[in-house]
């Protein structure tokens, strides 16, 4: 069975989201576009909110964010249960997200090059969690989660 990503992107990041679904085709990647469709102005964290609750009710394996910085779509995913959403400017950051955190959403900026951003994301992909340590900070992670901040 094919991993199936779910990508979204505002305005500024419609582009490189275009390139990066046409490089995931080519891997052979099940890929769910939940806009934006176009380069009119959209709001961010409508596609943000629609990547991650696709992670957060598991019916797509992975995510993946672009707007401007980057900065507000992982603000915005990282509000879901289960969502680990990571900015990765470079392919170290890619690396060590999914090393440590097992990050199941990557956050890019629109002003990250094409190719940048297809080493960013294949980096991402093949990089596996490391596990051992970092089982006992995902499960703090996971304990945040389910308290009551009321």
């Amino acid at each position: 069975m094919s991993e199936k990503i779910a990508i979204g992107s505002d305005h500024r990041g419609f582009k490189l989201k275009k390139n990066l679904i046409e490089f995931l085709h080519e891997q052979g990647v099940t890929v769910e576009d939940v806009g934006a469709f176009s380069e009119d102005a959209a709001d961010y964290p409508e596609f943000a909110r629609a990547v991650a609750s696709k992670i957060a009710c598991r019916e797509c394996d992975r995510g993946i964010l672009i707007c401007g910085s980057g900065i507000g779509m992982s603000i915005t995913a990282n509000k879901f249960p289960g969502v680990r959403a990571a900015l990765c400017h470079d392919e170290q950051s890619a690396k060590m997200s999914r090393l440590h955190n097992d990050a199941n959403v990557l956050v890019l900026s629109e002003s990250v090059d094409t190719d940048r951003a297809r080493r960013i994301l294949a980096v991402w992909r093949s990089t596996s969690f490391e596990g051992g340590r970092h089982n006992r900070r995902l499960e703090l992670l996971r304990a945040i989660e389910r308290e009551n901040f009321k």
